[in-house]
């Protein structure tokens, strides 16, 4: 058990004055100002903003199966480098965690790793394949608990399966994250469909595919009085539909990934497959409405989708590149980048969506707490002021397929906590 001391001086609690945070053993003792304690090691934390322990709902930590890639100990050590105590592995791993055995060892391995929680998410379908419901209960059941399905990296098309999935989690308040690909609409597909694909000939995948089972699957998740959650959601399209449901008081959440408030279809015309993920960056045009909606709260949370790959699967010609791009690490810079120096989000807003609201959709108890005493002291430290250029030789992930290599983006990670005990200090794993 951890009985170390940790005062916390002088930060701005989610932005707000500057206070001294006592942190003792596992949990937040006072919050106030002018405190002391004998013992206890200080941080000097003047001019950095104090954020509750990051949630991501959406991480590939490629254990058991594709340890090249990542494992959940090189995984976490990057979550907890970007400020992150908790983050949901998602079941596309080999065997996929469509049982009690596969997720109860993803989060023994969590629990083994100390970097941070890892909260597996369970499979929908048997092996992925979308044509048999997995072992739903007995995964809930398990050590793991798990309360979050998906078959991310592929999408529920059936809408019977859909339907009994949100029939089944009903019953211990689970929740589907649906990934919202109508794989008929995208077969051959390398990008977005629009202006560039046209120019450079490659397979378009039109917003339509997305669009088209986000529509169906809200309007399932009423029928049904069940939650649904939409992965990755990219398009401003998308964005009207979660909106339109939200006003009828469905229980719908969505989420929205760093790059998808950054990047655009444009950096294609490279044809450097960094920039190759599912789903594709879009337009300029979505991206601004995708902020716009985190920041009006129809999107609900920004997950990363990090999304690590050798680097023989990205250092190729595009067509045979795989998709996806690590973000675990950069995840709070992109965010204070696009949302807190636009204006669009204040740093207490970017806690309801980065930590509160993604703990409340997982169910998580102990994590997006409020920074108070007695809660868990799971605690990130960001100093805003920061800025530097993202090199991926010093990532703690496995992999180093960024977007963002070279490019200068602000704020830094400076301490992370676990339950008091230091994981990150001054940047550096402890």
């Amino acid at each position: 058990m951890n009985t170390e001391k940790t005062l916390i001086r002088g930060a701005r609690v989610l932005g707000g004055p500057a206070r001294d945070v006592l942190v003792d053993g596992e949990t937040i003792a006072e919050v106030g100002t002018g405190l002391s304690a004998d013992g206890a090691r200080v941080v000097e934390a003047e001019g950095q903003v104090l954020l509750p322990g990051l949630v991501d709902l959406h991480t590939h930590l490629r254990e058991p199966g594709r340890e090249d890639s990542e494992t959940v100990l090189t995984g976490t050590r990057a979550a907890a480098r970007g400020g992150f105590t908790a983050v949901h592995a998602m079941a596309n791993t080999f065997p996929v965690a469509d049982t009690a055995g596969v997720v109860e060892q993803v989060w023994r391995l969590g629990r083994e790793s100390g970097y941070c929680d890892v909260q597996p998410v369970g499979a929908v379908t048997v092996g992925l394949a979308g044509k048999q419901l997995a072992e739903l209960g007995a995964m809930h059941e398990s050590a793991a608990g798990v309360t979050v399905f998906s078959d991310d990296g592929k999408c529920v098309d059936d809408a019977v399966i859909m339907r009994r999935a949100l029939e089944y989690v009903k019953a211990f308040d689970g929740v589907v994250a649906q990934h919202a690909q109508e794989p008929r609409l995208t077969e051959g597909a390398q990008m977005n469909e629009g202006v560039v694909s046209a120019e450079l000939g490659l397979g378009g995948w039109p917003a339509v595919a997305e669009e088209s089972i986000v529509s169906r699957d809200v309007l399932l998740a009423a029928h049904v009085g069940s939650r649904v959650h939409i992965c990755h959601l990219s398009t401003a399209g998308s964005v009207e539909i979660v909106r339109w449901a939200k006003s009828k008081g469905w229980n719908v959440t969505a989420e929205v990934t760093p790059h998808h408030l950054l990047l655009t279809d444009e950096l294609v015309r490279s044809y450097d497959p960094v920039y190759k993920v599912n789903p594709p960056l879009r337009t300029r045009d979505d991206v601004l409405a995708l902020r716009a909606a985190l920041a009006d709260g129809t999107i609900d949370c920004v997950a990363t989708d990090h999304a690590p790959h050798p680097h023989e699967d990205k250092d190729c010609e595009w067509g045979a590149a795989a998709m996806g791009m690590v973000g675990l690490e950069t995840a709070l810079s992109v965010v204070q980048h696009t949302m807190v120096d636009t204006g669009l989000l204040d740093w207490e807003q970017v806690a309801e969506r980065m930590s509160f609201r993604p703990a409340r959709i997982g169910r998580l108890t102990g994590q997006g707490r409020p920074v108070s005493p007695g809660e868990p002291a799971n605690l990130t430290l960001v100093d805003p002021a920061y800025r530097g250029r993202v090199d991926p030789a010093g990532f703690a992930s496995r992999s180093r397929n960024t977007p963002y290599r070279g490019n200068e983006l602000p704020g830094r990670v400076t301490h992370t906590f676990l339950r008091g005990r230091a994981t990150v200090t001054d940047g550096k794993l402890a």
